[in-house]
């Protein structure tokens, strides 16, 4: 008959035989995975717009001289529009694409609004479109392509139009509402 082993013994035997284990499996993942499959660099992606929509790369802070209150704030300078609570709090900023007229700085109010697609002076369709003001015979609205395109090159036309992404467009559209101020800094 085979001798019996204490069970210290066992339960030692299987501590020394754990810590080997996980001793093994810590050398191998510090030495990093094994990939067995051919790795290949990323394509670039067929998606690319012409015309791409202007990204975001941090906040950018509403300019200090654009008053108080709830406005729409736009930049002539940053080609940026900032939409501001009655705390003073921003609820949404965004890049534009100019028209070639540029409004001067100071305080307007948001006039007519269509929201129905029109032709803009450029020869797009656009919608959501925002009067605040007239500048050398020609009017300054914002307003977005239906179709969410950034505005081809003017060609020497006066456009008045200052154009934004669709999405931004809503957001513009639900926030400006007739008689909302609108403060244009340099």
């Amino acid at each position: 008959m085979p001798a019996r082993l204490p069970s210290w013994a066992w339960v030692s035997g299987l501590t020394v035989g754990a810590t080997a284990a996980v001793t093994v499996l810590a050398v191998q993942a510090d030495r990093g995975p094994h990939p067995t499959a051919v790795v290949t660099k990323p394509k670039p992606s067929a998606s690319a717009e012409a015309h791409p929509t202007p990204k975001e790369t941090a906040p950018a802070p509403v300019p200090a001289d654009s008053g108080t209150g709830r406005r729409v704030v736009y930049s002539v300078g940053k080609d940026r529009v900032w939409l501001v609570d009655a705390s003073d709090a921003t609820r949404r900023s965004f890049k534009v694409w100019p028209g070639t007229v540029d409004p001067d700085p100071g305080k307007y109010s948001v006039g007519t609004r269509r929201q129905d697609p029109t032709t803009g002076s450029d020869g797009v369709q656009v919608e959501q479109i925002m009067y605040f003001t007239q500048e050398d015979g020609v009017w300054v609205a914002f307003s977005n392509a239906v179709d969410g395109s950034s505005p081809p090159p003017a060609d020497g036309a006066k456009t008045g139009g200052i154009r934004l992404p669709k999405a931004d467009g809503d957001a513009l559209w639900d926030f400006g509402t007739s008689g909302t101020t609108v403060t244009v800094v340099a």
